[in-house]
């Protein structure tokens, strides 16, 4: 198990769910947090807490991750002590809408493709061409079993999921012969504000995606991109899976009327 005591990791969407749950982890061990989102004031709040808590050092910017120039600018903005980046938690991303593609709204399209495909190939081309100078480092994309396996009405979301692991994919292959490693963490069911993003706050229709089961919390998703991170340099945790124990695919869920 490799300390990541005083390295620098990157978390982009980390002011809620799994991006807010990786930056509680990363500080538990040690790291030093670049902490990145669209809401300024949660993330600047985020970023005192664990300051505070784990006497740690922390950064927080405001960063749309679909505007390229913004996420040069952004970066190139890092203080000099924070410009080399260890980790990069590739973790913004949303659904939004549940329909059938020719009932699709165009908006709901775009706003999916441009964060969840273009917003981590901006980043990570904008952050690993210093990990390949360097030779280390290690980009940790959050994908999805949506990237595994299709459900009705996801058409649109699980194509971007598809298209993350392809990244990843590719990116091994781009990398191969350095020691910059890339990880895929893809988990089931999670409850956080996705499905509140995803039926634009109807909290009634999002609540029915958990009713009755039991889904994994972003904490459990935080621990396993804790164990991609802390495995020894030769090895690299190329993709993981994590479901809840009620879930056996994305379109199988065990629901129990009293839970």
């Amino acid at each position: 198990m490799e300390s990541l005591k005083g390295k620098t990791v990157f978390i982009t969407g980390a002011s809620s769910g799994i991006g807010e749950s990786c930056a509680h982890a990363f500080a538990r061990e040690g790291c030093r947090l670049l902490l990145a989102a669209r809401r300024k004031e949660r993330i600047d709040a985020l970023s005192r807490h664990l300051a505070d808590k784990y006497a740690i050092d922390t950064h927080a910017v405001k960063l749309d991750v679909r505007n390229q120039q913004d996420v040069e600018a952004v970066i190139r903005s890092f203080p000099a002590e924070w410009s080399v980046i260890d980790i990069l938690v590739n973790n913004a991303g949303l659904s939004r809408g549940l329909t059938k593609l020719y009932e699709g709204e165009l908006r709901d399209w775009e706003e999916m493709v441009d964060t969840n495909i273009k917003g981590l190939l901006y980043v990570t081309r904008a952050v690993l061409p210093g990990m390949v100078k360097r030779n280390r480092g290690h980009v940790i994309n959050m994908g999805s079993i949506a990237g595994h396996q299709l459900y009705p009405a996801g058409n649109v979301y699980c194509a971007t999921k598809f298209a993350v692991r392809g990244i990843s994919e590719g990116l091994r292959m781009d990398l191969l012969g350095t020691d910059v490693r890339v990880s895929s963490v893809d988990p089931g069911l999670v409850q956080t504000e996705f499905s509140e993003v995803r039926f634009r706050g109807d909290k009634i229709r999002a609540g029915q995606v958990y009713a009755g089961t039991l889904p994994l919390k972003g904490d459990d998703v935080a621990e396993a991109v804790i164990f991609c991170a802390t495995r020894p340099p030769h090895v690299d945790i190329a993709e993981m899976i994590i479901m809840p124990t009620y879930q056996a695919s994305v379109n199988h869920v065990h629901r129990v009327p009293s839970l």
